[in-house]
């Protein structure tokens, strides 16, 4: 059933979108900002600080990452309003900890619970989209709000790079979020009016799969913990390595067979598993393109975000040109294949360039592979939802999201892993006393240098980043290889063109349709949604 496209409807889609907006906009600044941050909170402290310069990144799409399955717990237990603007309020607090941070440690624990809102978040917004709109007409309006994340995904290095000019002025970046957030605390409140189910709170408490949640969260923390450390803190084959990889793994397992076997609410179950496999890491390199251009092109901070901006501008049209292709054509599995393809030729080029490449091709070669990014983006969401009824779109969502999120931790720690250990074999001895500690630990807190540093020093400097970065990005297409694969073992199932009437503002008539006169089959439009849809399912069996 479609839900009617009233003023009320519009302005809840425009909150959502701002919700999505603000989540975007935060990931993605604080990538050309993060060399200056470092350097900043580095300067006269201890220099082990910088140790942990991948966590700033890290933690956040980590907490994020494991709270994401417990963000569809809450919104089916107290209803979706209630789930946006928890979250929309931890991301606030965490936000305003980010922008008052004085020590690396500090930084880091503000950008765990920063996550944990942001994450939560775009799902939740691609929930209430779902609860209101069929799959099949929801390819034109994930497009709208693809329009609002690509926004952000413009402007955001450029919001960056314009703060991190200066020493300092990078805490803006956190403390102009909470405008936002009260504009998105005020649109909700006002508009987000899907019904809230019922129950008592203690109820709704123990129909949350606090177990499962639990198992999840320790694992990819446990999981993560030991892909940041490898190679950077401790060897590859320390104890400190082995032993959270091997528990994290056992965890996940753990987890799939508990959600399979025995969790009385579940959060998902295997046969969706099998639907997103290899679907979730498509945007990871766009994660590195700043920095790259900071190390190896000689930019500065404003400068690398304009240079991203055709990068930027490709995902965001081709975000509205995918999901507008699949409600035009119906299909989506075409399409996917074509954008992987066009991810992994523009990355594959990028690993010909060096610290002398024509600006032209560093620039070309990124928006080639952004083009693919930004339809996958779109398309990715359609083999995951198709196969599934929609009463289950929450936990499909949320479901999704986590493993979109799960992979990208492990895309920029695999990928900031390989970085550091190629840097600290190519990297010149002459550059150790402008690196205050361990050269190859201290990656980050060195770019910001390399525009000022002496010749021949700075082009030696250039082209060992240049060659590190090569080796990223060849890991980065082997994985967009995989992905590739993967997506013609998707199903291609037909897009339905219901939604959940338990979550409908209102139902206006019965959504099974039958052709006879009997008044029975009508449903009043004040009747609640939860006491309609009852309705329909018994009239439905007593009719045959």
């Amino acid at each position: 059933m479609d839900a009617k496209k009233d003023f009320r409807f519009w302005m809840l889609f425009v909150s959502l979108c701002v919700v999505c907006f603000l989540s975007a906009l935060d990931f993605i600044a604080i990538g050309n900002a993060l060399p200056s941050i470092i350097n900043d909170l580095n300067a006269g402290s201890d220099s082990s600080q910088g140790e942990e310069f991948a966590w700033i990144g890290t933690a956040y799409t980590l907490s994020s990452t494991a709270f994401l399955p417990l963000s569809s717990c809450v919104a089916e237990a107290f209803g979706r309003r209630v789930a946006v603007v928890l979250f929309l309020a931890i991301f606030s607090v965490g936000s305003a900890l980010c922008g008052a941070a004085q020590t690396m440690n500090w930084l880091i624990a503000a950008r765990a619970v920063q996550g944990i809102g942001g994450g939560a978040l775009h799902s939740l917004a691609t929930v209430v989209i779902a609860d209101l709109i069929p799959l099949v007409e929801r390819g034109t309006y994930n497009s709208f709000v693809g329009m609002t994340w690509a926004l952000a995904v413009a402007i955001g290095p450029l919001i960056g790079g314009s703060l991190a000019n200066e020493s300092g002025m990078w805490r803006w970046l956190f403390y102009l979020n909470l405008p936002i957030c009260a504009l998105a605390l005020v649109l909700v409140f006002i508009f987000l009016d899907l019904p809230t189910p019922s129950g008592t709170v203690r109820d709704k408490f123990s129909k949350m799969d606090w177990i499962g949640n639990l198992i999840i969260a320790a694992s990819s923390t446990t999981l993560v913990i030991g892909l940041s450390w490898g190679g950077v803190r401790y060897p590859w084959g320390s104890y400190q390595v082995l032993v959270p990889l091997v528990c994290g793994a056992v965890g996940m397992i753990a987890f799939t067979l508990y959600e399979a076997f025995i969790a009385k609410y579940p959060i998902s179950v295997s046969s969706f598993l099998c639907s997103t496999i290899g679907v979730s890491v498509a945007d990871v390199h766009l994660d590195f393109v700043p920095v790259y251009y900071q190390a190896c092109m000689d930019a500065s901070p404003i400068r690398s975000g304009v240079m991203f901006l055709g990068c930027t501008t490709l995902v965001g049209s081709f975000i509205v040109f995918g999901g507008m292709s699949v409600t035009a054509l119906k299909r989506y599995r075409p399409q996917i294949w074509i954008s992987w393809c066009m991810t992994i030729i523009g990355v594959g080029f990028a690993t010909t360039l060096d610290e002398n490449s024509p600006l032209a091709k560093a620039i070309g070669y990124f928006s080639i592979g952004s083009t693919g990014v930004g339809a996958l983006f779109a398309l990715l969401y359609f083999p995951v939802l198709s196969p599934l009824p929609v009463e289950r779109n929450a936990q499909a969502l949320a479901l999704f999201a986590f493993l979109r999120t799960f992979a990208q931790v492990w895309g920029v720690t695999i990928g900031s892993t390989i970085l550091v250990n190629c840097l600290k074999s190519r990297l010149p001895s002459g550059l150790a006393p402008y690196a205050q500690g361990d050269i190859g630990a201290l990656v980050y807190s060195l770019v910001p240098q390399v525009r000022s540093l002496p010749q021949p020093l700075k082009d030696e400097t250039r082209a060992a980043f240049s060659e590190s970065f090569r080796a990223v990005w060849i890991a980065i297409v082997a994985v967009f290889g995989v992905g590739f694969l993967m997506s013609f073992f998707m199903a291609d199932v037909p897009l339905h063109n219901y939604t959940d009437d338990k979550w409908n503002r209102k139902v206006v008539v019965a959504t099974v349709e039958v052709e006879h006169d009997d008044e029975e089959w009508k449903v009043e439009r004040s009747e609640k949604p939860l006491e309609a849809h009852a309705r329909n399912k018994a009239l439905t069996k007593k009719n045959g």
